[in-house]
């Protein structure tokens, strides 16, 4: 095992015994999608727990099921075993209320059959609810059951007990708190006129890059995502909507750390009608917020649709770094006429973000990979970049000699002081005699110079207009 390596603990058992629920209740947070339907989790997904004061990793995992073909449980079952190789310590669950089924007997002798601790424990047992089942667990051969139920948070901490119990060879205590995602999201305080203003916040590159990878279903969103890992590590296949959790992968492409989002396929809002694809799309909105980059993943067999701009417009108005990829482009016929129309289309409806980068490839056949990466990181570097508060004013001095703003009541409306008070994506305040008489083209006129004149193409600008405070204006009041 890796020094820094957290133990991982699987959760498995048969679909609808509660896997799920007792993920999000060691997580802390609601991360799976938790539905009375069977086999709503197809992908196995990590994250960070502390379980009584040490730090583990989790993984939610799939129903394993008698299914060995090329089926959806068939590669819901391959996802498992993945799962279970990649761990330290499997936690068997059961359902109390069902008792022991056929399919609980054949998992139980499949992973007796694997060299890891097997930890049993009976869901569903508030109360006395499920009790009746203990006697019949042990014919399992997992050892003494323990009963639990992750909805009601009862028996919780003896299995915590145990899990670390059964880790204790592993375990590394880290002792430090996790780390909050949204450190991007913090602005500056800047006055007028303090030229010394500079940002001091820095890209920090031990962290990882979060990267969500989104757009309508069936568009290649997973394939793009096992070709960049090198590995079948998301289920892929023919049909539309396999994906259904947001799946977060740690990866790492030339010596720089990635988290990886792999992403429902996002509909129109108005054929979204069962509660699971509701719950899905929400995690992949989620993802979008949360990223730094975001890859919008577009089906070059099929026209621009509309759904496509809607995904694409909100990464803009969320503010993060967005790169269009055309998948299947190896079996396109017409590519240039066809690339061509594509980029017609999104630079017409796109206006707020001109000259997005896309890039045409092939994710089944890792082709053009490389140049997709490219992309990423020059937007990645333009959405952290920063301009000096020297720079701007006597950038924005240039500015108003060459195109002053429209006059206000007869009377110049002064461009005083500018500063970017925040990177990712970069944010500028623009302190003006009256903020509220600058039409919207004058606005747009700064930022399309701020882009071109401090190379910030390719990501989303924001631009907020102050206004001066008037130092007379509290003696009127008292007067």
């Amino acid at each position: 095992m890796s020094e820094k390596r957290l133990p991982r603990i699987a959760l498995i058992g048969r679909p609808n015994v509660g896997k799920s629920t007792l993920f999000n209740r060691m997580a802390r947070k609601k991360l799976a999608i938790v539905n009375d339907t069977p086999g709503v989790t197809r992908d196995w997904r990590e994250a960070d727990a502390n379980l009584m004061g040490h730090d583990v990793m989790i993984i939610d995992t799939a129903g394993l099921e008698e299914a060995f073909d090329d089926s959806i449980q068939g590669r819901m079952r391959r996802q498992t075993e993945q799962a279970i190789d990649n761990c330290d310590v499997a936690v068997f669950m059961m359902d109390g209320r069902a008792g022991v089924t056929p399919i609980d007997q054949h998992f139980a002798q499949f992973v007796r059959k694997r060299d890891i601790p097997v930890l049993l424990t009976i869901n569903k047992c508030e109360g006395k609810a499920g009790m009746d089942s203990m006697g019949e667990a042990y014919s399992l051969g997992l050892g003494e059951p323990m009963p639990i139920s992750a909805e009601h948070n009862e028996g919780i901490s003896v299995l915590y007990d145990a899990i670390l119990n059964a880790v204790k060879d592993h375990f590394i205590n880290l002792n430090e708190e996790e780390e909050k995602n949204d450190d991007h999201d913090r602005e500056a305080t800047v006055e007028e006129g303090d030229e010394n203003f500079e940002l001091t916040d820095i890209d920090d590159v031990e962290k990882p890059i979060k990267v969500a990878i989104v757009g309508r279903p069936n568009a290649g969103k997973s394939t793009l995502v096992n070709t960049l890992v090198g590995s079948d590590r998301v289920m892929t296949g023919p049909e539309a909507g396999i994906t259904r959790d947001a799946i977060a992968i740690d990866w790492e492409y030339n010596d720089r750390a990635f988290t990886l989002v792999d992403t429902a396929g996002l509909r129109k809002k108005n054929r979204v009608t069962h509660d699971i694809e509701t719950a899905s799309n929400e995690d992949a909105y989620r993802a979008i917020r949360l990223a730094q980059i975001v890859v919008l993943v577009l089906d070059g067999t099929l026209s621009l649709d509309k759904q496509d701009l809607l995904i694409a417009s909100h990464v803009i108005e969320e503010g993060r770094a967005l790169v269009i990829a055309i998948n299947k482009w190896d079996i396109q016929d017409k590519k240039d006429e066809i690339l061509q129309t594509f980029r017609d289309r999104i630079e017409r409806s796109l206006g707020q973000l001109p000259d997005v980068p896309v890039v045409t490839l092939s994710a089944l056949k890792g082709k053009k990979i490389d140049r997709l990466m490219e992309w990423m990181m020059t937007a990645h570097t333009n959405w952290n970049k920063r301009v000096t508060t020297g720079q701007l004013n006597r950038w924005i001095e240039a500015i108003e000699s060459r195109h002053p703003a429209p006059l206000t009541q007869n009377r110049p409306n002064r461009l005083r002081f500018i500063a970017q008070i925040k990177t990712r994506p970069p944010t500028f305040a623009l302190w003006v005699s009256k903020p509220q008489d600058i039409p919207g083209s004058y606005k747009r006129y700064i930022i399309k110079n701020l882009r071109e004149d401090f190379g910030l193409g390719h990501v989303p600008i924001r631009l907020m207009l102050r206004t001066s405070k008037n130092p007379y204006a509290d003696k009127k009041k008292l007067n």
